[in-house]
């Protein structure tokens, strides 16, 4: 399965260089655009590979209280920072991507920032469930951590926005990405829906036990909390 995901993302990225290449020499945007919504398959596809920061998404959606349509706004933040942050480095710090990345695709940095934030919320969510307090997620709270969980720049976008920049047609680079992030907001939302619904399912069985709902509410939301300190430490270290 993954070998074929793998090649699909091949053929198209391939695919894609033709067209850079034809767009650099004609300048039309018909043929480019007729092209574009492979680039949402693009990145529907890519999201599904390892990382993307999935884990990260439903832990922190398991351990909140979050209803369908903030667990959208949270996978949203998380694929517009994702594809976003390897936009502008593309575009604002490109002789520099040598010295920022420490391989190609890769920018230890950020990854160590956006570990060390989403540490920081799980050690929150864990103090909070001992505390006992009874607490509702807002909005801000779930759109800052799908902020941190996406600093990790895309590798994917960064190839396509360098080989576009080279060929002299950032534009073109731009275009794709866009595209690249609403496949990827795609598959995440997936994800985030999924949790949602599994957890709320969870919830409306255990109805007829308030209290046994207080305890698994919590005890969910430190074992998340606990989950992400630990991913955290081990990304870190």
């Amino acid at each position: 399965m993954l070998q074929t995901i793998i090649d699909v993302q091949r053929d198209i990225y391939l695919a894609f260089a033709g067209h850079i290449k034809t767009f650099a020499q004609d300048g039309n945007w018909g043929a480019l655009a007729a092209f574009l919504p492979m680039g949402i398959v693009f990145g529907a596809v890519h999201a599904m590979t390892p990382g993307h920061s999935k884990s990260v998404l439903a832990t922190y959606l398991a351990g909140s209280s979050a209803g369908l349509g903030r667990s959208l706004i949270v996978s949203l933040a998380l694929s517009f920072t994702h594809v976003a942050v390897a936009v502008l480095i593309a575009l604002l710090a490109l002789p520099l991507v040598s010295v920022a990345l420490g391989t190609v695709g890769r920018a230890p940095l950020l990854e160590d920032l956006s570990r060390s934030l989403l540490g920081a919320i799980g050690l929150w969510m864990v103090w909070r469930a001992l505390r006992h307090a009874v607490h509702a997620h807002g909005d801000r709270e779930g759109v800052a951590v799908g902020i941190m969980a996406g600093l990790i720049p895309c590798p994917l976008t960064l190839f396509v926005m360098t080989f576009a920049m080279i060929r002299s047609v950032p534009e073109a680079g731009i275009a794709f990405a866009v595209a690249m992030m609403a496949g990827v907001a795609f598959t995440l939302s997936a994800v985030a829906l999924v949790t949602v619904f599994f957890c709320s399912q969870l919830i409306s069985l255990l109805k007829s036990r308030p209290k046994l709902v207080a305890v698994v509410t919590r005890s969910v939301e430190a074992v998340a909390g606990a989950i992400l300190v630990a991913v955290a430490l081990h990304e870190i270290l």
